[in-house]
């Protein structure tokens, strides 16, 4: 299992729509608004890197109102 924390930078006004659409989407943990250079916090999993990928840049990157991503795998040392 990879996860990981996506950043999420949004049209002004929009965070909360964000958040509500980011929510149904399947393999994401959590998603907050957030205050400070990003506007939105999201918590993912996937079976792989691969479909992680696929799961940021076809779902969570389609959703109206998304400006910037910056995805951040989880690692464990």
């Amino acid at each position: 299992m990879v996860n990981a924390y996506i950043l999420v930078q949004t049209n002004v006004g929009k965070a909360a729509e964000v958040v509500r659409a980011v929510r149904e989407i399947e393999g994401v943990v959590l998603a907050e608004d957030v205050t400070g250079p990003y506007d939105v916090i999201v918590r993912a999993e996937a079976e792989s890197v691969d479909q992680l990928g696929q799961l940021v840049i076809s779902k969570v990157g389609a959703v109206p109102g998304i400006t910037r991503t910056v995805t951040c795998p989880v690692v464990n040392v």
